[in-house]
């Protein structure tokens, strides 16, 4: 019952604050297989490996749609350099355009143990890049990574700062929570839960849950399907979250022949 009940806990806290409306900002976002959705892993790439993911996403209430490119490479085997692109089609049925670009070093500082997490910090940047209806003028921030293994569960936990690069704005703060149970050896249930304080707020003004699962296609490709749900009657109420990642170079696995002596 323990494990369930931080969870739980930030749950009745925050149902407390009244609600705020402000649009929905990507930021940085983990490149897949090394998080949830939007929650990262302390594990990263190994050293000289790339990843990149095309995804998209179709929100309702409002209605829109957001194309994400993402990409990560492993700089060294703890340290890994991610970039997030999104564009936005249809916003108010007449608006497309790009949101502000965002960068990131994660630094993976403290392995997992027999009872220890990992644990890793993330320094993140966004440029002023996007459309002024959804650009904060960009923004700069740092985040605490804490991930640990339960037999065939990942757990991770994401706290996040970021300061919009503008007066008008508030700060955000984001608590993120996710966990992926791996159901197969190429298959894996997906689980989080958001918690924000937007830049349009002084309150958390956002909780949303998301559910889904991830499929190992190939070695090297990586297929996630999930659904976003609202938990407190905030925008969007609803998205869909689609998205395929690839890992290069792709290393073949060698097979070893055992021949017998007659």
């Amino acid at each position: 019952m323990k494990k369930y009940s931080l969870p739980l806990i930030i749950l009745a806290l925050l149902f407390l604050y009244k609600n705020s409306y402000s649009f929905d900002v990507t930021g940085l976002q983990p490149t897949e297989p090394y998080g949830i959705f939007s929650t990262f892993s302390a594990e990263s790439l190994p050293k000289g490996k790339f990843a990149f993911s095309t995804g998209a996403e179709i929100l309702m209430e409002p209605d829109f749609y957001r194309f994400i490119l993402k990409a990560a490479y492993g700089i060294t085997d703890n340290i890994e350099l991610n970039m997030t692109v999104p564009y936005i089609h249809k916003w108010d049925d007449t608006v497309d355009g790009f949101e502000d670009i965002a960068f990131g070093i994660k630094h993976r500082f403290f392995d997992e143990g027999k009872y220890g997490p990992s644990l890793a910090y993330i320094i993140t940047a966004s440029l002023p890049s996007g459309r002024d209806e959804f650009s904060t003028d960009g923004r700069f921030g740092i985040g605490l990574i804490v991930s640990k293994r339960v037999g065939p569960v990942n757990g991770h936990v994401n706290l996040f700062y970021e300061r919009p690069g503008t007066g008008r704005h508030n700060d955000e703060i984001a608590l993120l929570t996710g966990l992926d149970f791996a159901a197969a050896h190429n298959f894996k249930i997906l689980a989080e839960l958001i918690c924000k304080k937007s830049h349009d707020s002084n309150e958390f003004d956002s909780i949303e849950g998301r559910i889904g699962y991830r499929i190992k296609t190939t070695d090297n490709i990586y297929t996630t399907l999930g659904l976003g749900f609202d938990l407190k009657n905030n925008n969007p109420e609803y998205r869909l979250m689609l998205s395929v990642s690839f890992l290069l170079p792709y290393e073949k696995k060698k097979i070893k022949k055992v021949y017998e002596e007659e």
